[in-house]
């Protein structure tokens, strides 16, 4: 369903930014809140860019936290791009202050905003066409693993309790197919076993933390390629955005998310399965990038764990496609009525692919970890 145009003018105001507001677009790649870019010409009469969205409060029920949360890292990521010479314009996001001080505004409709600077210069892309970008895009999400290394993970919300708990996200998906809400589960019998056949998998990652053996980090949590905007002349990856479901987790679900997403020869959402493989290339390309930013700051057992992270991260998504499939398609947006199924299929067929491919997979992350001089 397409969103409907906010009063940018009212929102912009309360975030104090002036100037004649020349023209509002929307960005609409994103599955959970509506994001506008506004162009606004000031008083010197420079256009300056600004990215205006709506949190889904449906989704994001701890709002507040949220932005505590958005605030807090960027203003730690601000400090350490200011000290390494950086440019803290363009390598970290900026969030807008309302009169009251608080880092949102709420409208007259109970409409949740933020407002951020808009990264001119920059873009993001929806699909990984080369190894390259990938490789830039997880050089990107590894600098933000590294700078953050530091950050105090007591002082993080979980806004999202258990959000990529794969125990908890599998009793979901049990939930889901035993309530059969949407009347669909005659439509993906196949699917739904495929699932149900790999509940010991979903326990491997939080068996270890439960024992210590992983530790907990500052992750974003939804390491997609279009979460790194690319500058527009070096395709570099200059700074990673969407920072909603930034909380303590597993370097892990960050990693294997990117894989889940990039490593994939098609769209998350093709329906033609014979177009979907597993990219032992792209894999590659992703290991070394991120390897190559926060590889030393990583345990043993971080990194022996990798490989599999792709798998599970790419099993949890599917059960939440297939899962909002059974519920009636409350949480993810939809085109059209089997959009969730079809994305649950893609899902599942990289899993399959993964698991045929997992020795060669562990083959390649030791040889990265060869190349880059990581020793564990």
């Amino acid at each position: 369903m397409k969103s409907v145009m906010p009063d940018v003018k009212e929102i912009l105001a309360a975030f104090n930014v002036g100037g004649e507001l020349k023209s509002v677009s929307e960005i609409s790649s994103g599955h959970i809140n509506d994001t506008y870019k506004a162009v606004v010409e000031n008083g010197e009469g420079k256009e300056c860019s600004y990215l205006i969205q709506r949190l889904n409060t449906g989704v994001f029920t701890k709002p507040v936290e949220l932005m505590n949360n958005v605030t807090g890292v960027t203003a730690h990521l601000r400090k350490a791009v200011e000290k390494n010479g950086g440019d803290p314009k363009r390598e970290c996001l900026n969030v807008y202050k309302a009169a009251n001080g608080n880092p949102y505004y709420i409208d007259s409709q109970g409409g949740f905003w933020r407002c951020f600077d808009f990264i001119d210069g920059a873009h993001s892309e929806q699909k990984v066409t080369s190894a390259d970008t990938f490789r830039k895009s997880a050089e990107a999400f590894g600098k933000f693993q590294r700078l953050l290394s530091d950050y105090p993970i007591d002082s993080l919300a979980e806004t999202i309790p258990n959000f990529h708990n794969t125990v908890s996200r599998f009793a979901d998906f049990k939930k889901a197919v035993d309530d059969n809400k949407s009347g669909r589960a005659g439509t993906c019998g196949e699917e739904i076993a495929f699932a149900l056949a790999r509940e010991k998998d979903c326990a491997v990652f939080v068996d270890l933390l439960n024992k210590g053996e992983l530790p907990l980090r500052v992750t974003h949590n939804d390491t997609k390629l279009n979460n790194v905007m690319l500058d527009d002349v070096t395709g570099e990856g200059i700074c990673v955005v969407d920072l909603d479901t930034v909380m303590p987790g597993l370097s892990l679900y960050d990693f294997g998310d990117s894989i889940r997403f990039g490593a994939s020869t098609a769209d998350e959402d093709e329906k033609d399965l014979d177009k979907v493989h597993f990219s032992l290339e792209y894999y590659e390309a992703y290991a070394e990038g991120y390897l190559s930013e926060c590889g030393e700051a990583l345990t043993a057992e971080e990194i022996e764990c990798l490989p599999y992270s792709g798998k599970l991260m790419t099993l949890e998504c599917g059960m939440r496609f297939l899962g909002d499939y059974l519920n009636g398609d409350v949480y993810f947006k939809t085109d059209y009525p089997e959009h969730n199924l079809v994305r649950a299929r893609t899902q599942f067929k990289l899993v399959a692919e993964m698991e045929e491919n997992m020795q060669s997979i562990r083959r390649v992350t030791e040889e990265v970890c060869k190349k880059l001089g990581i020793e564990k």
